[in-house]
């Protein structure tokens, strides 16, 4: 018997039983494309190392994957089993053969992983990217371990194709409340004195410590056991693309790559072999027509943590 949730819950947990009409607007990607007119903010069901060799060259201005970590773990019925180092490191290489050809002259690849696979993938995506950076963020979640640390963090690999990239850095920006405000002939000194407090527009460090895993009273949440949050790719996407871009996710999951290209103004392709994961996919772009929030992003600026009583001040005035 199934149990009945709570008032707040607002996980997406549509069972593929009751999802056929969501799983009607996905795509299959069988021949060769010209361009990208056909799959252009469609979500392609199908496996990604099949799928990119159809998928026309040069075609996108920035690629968010997050591929399976080398762990043993059950997704929706299917056991992944940890491969050999050296296993992992050729289906990294095989999956990074499949879309750097996909990737612009002046594109950008991020590469979500774990600590342990961070040690593989950094290695491998130096052999087909410019490396520019690893971000490493604070996901809380995570089992405790009697013999070792928790594993709280996981990181985020920024290459580029060239030296000659997009990086917007005032789209990213941090609002932080200034708490010692310091002036010069009664002037401030680097920070905005507003009606709504004092605040300062900081540069985003290789450190993230502001994102919340999607919980179960967040309309993001789904029932995907690793999903991203909506905030995290965000901040990925506005600092690697413009809009009108195209950004493609390979791995797409529950799809919170495609959901948040929406949301600001980007065009999304999206490759999921799992067909319930699909579902919860088209069912999020669906509610993404009639609300475009991303949690933490508020009139164009990223709050600090704790913020949210500011946040609302200025949702209210806008």
């Amino acid at each position: 018997m199934a149990t009945e949730k709570a008032g707040r819950n607002k996980t997406i947990d549509i069972p593929l039983s009751e999802g056929q009409h969501y799983l009607d607007r996905c795509i299959a990607v069988t021949k060769k494309q010209q361009d990208l007119s056909e799959v252009i903010d469609k979500t392609i069901m199908g496996n990604m190392l099949e799928v990119c060799t159809m998928l026309p060259e040069k075609s996108v201005d920035l690629i968010i994957a997050d591929p399976p970590y080398n762990l043993t773990k059950s997704f929706n019925g299917t056991t992944f089993a940890k491969k050999k180092t050296a296993d992992y490191e050729e289906y990294t290489r095989q999956w990074l053969s499949a879309v750097k050809p996909l990737l612009k002259d002046n594109g950008s690849i991020y590469v979500c992983c774990d600590w342990e696979t961070s040690l593989i993938v950094g290695k491998i995506l130096s052999e087909f990217f410019i490396i520019q950076n690893r971000i490493t963020w604070q996901r809380e979640k995570g089992r405790g371990a009697k013999a070792n640390w928790k594993n709280g963090m996981e990181d985020i690999w920024f290459a580029t194709n060239s030296n000659d990239y997009i990086f917007n850095l005032d789209a990213v920006k941090i609002r932080k409340k200034v708490i010692a405000p310091y002036r010069v002939d009664g002037q401030p000194k680097d920070w905005n004195e507003t009606e709504n407090g004092n605040y300062r527009d900081t540069c985003p460090s290789n450190f993230w410590d502001d994102i919340t895993i999607p919980f179960w009273s967040m309309a993001e949440n789904t029932a995907h056991p690793t999903q991203k949050s909506e905030k995290l790719i965000a901040k990925i996407m506005l600092a690697s693309s413009l809009e009108d871009g195209v950004v493609l996710d390979p791995f797409l999951g529950s799809g919170t790559t495609s959901v948040v290209a929406k949301k600001l103004n980007r065009h999304y392709v999206g490759v999921e072999m799992d067909a319930q994961y699909c579902v919860w996919a088209e069912k999020r772009l669906e509610m993404a027509d009639n609300d475009t929030e991303i949690q933490g992003y508020v009139d164009g600026v990223f709050w600090e943590r704790n913020s949210l009583s500011e946040q609302k001040s200025v949702k209210n005035k806008t």
